[in-house]
């Protein structure tokens, strides 16, 4: 699994990345910091009730993008785990959201990436490809 951890370890030195979905033919995109490697994938939350938790419910495929001296794309799907223990490993890495997210996370929606295909980039040429 050191290649989903390389991918983890780059989003996570990116801070911020962008999660798109569809929501019917209008593909929604918006910028994501929480996430987490539990359990040797990759997490990444949503608030409950919002716009992308019901566009993720209709459909799983989305794509993360991100940049840190060169490109990050992942085409996956996004499968939700509402574990109490997941949403809890997200509350003790960032404390910062317990008060939004409850105790163990109950408030927000955990989705880990499935059937995931990230492409590294550097300037516009593919540079490295892992497949999860």
């Amino acid at each position: 699994m050191a290649d989903v951890k390389k991918v983890y370890d780059f989003l996570e030195d990116a801070k911020t990345f962008y999660l798109a979905t569809v929501e019917g033919d209008q593909p929604r995109v918006r910028p994501y910091g929480a996430m987490l490697y539990f359990e040797d994938k990759i997490y990444i939350m949503a608030f409950g009730k919002t716009n992308a938790t019901r566009q993720i419910a209709a459909n799983q495929k989305a794509e993360i993008c991100a940049f840190k001296g060169r490109t990050l794309r992942i085409e996956c799907k996004l499968v939700e785990d509402n574990r109490p223990e997941v949403g809890k490993a997200l509350v003790d890495k960032m404390p910062v959201l317990k008060p939004a997210l409850g105790e163990n996370g109950e408030n927000g929606v955990m989705y880990y990436l499935k059937d995931a295909t990230a492409n590294f980039f550097k300037m516009m040429e593919l540079d490295e490809t892992i497949k999860f």
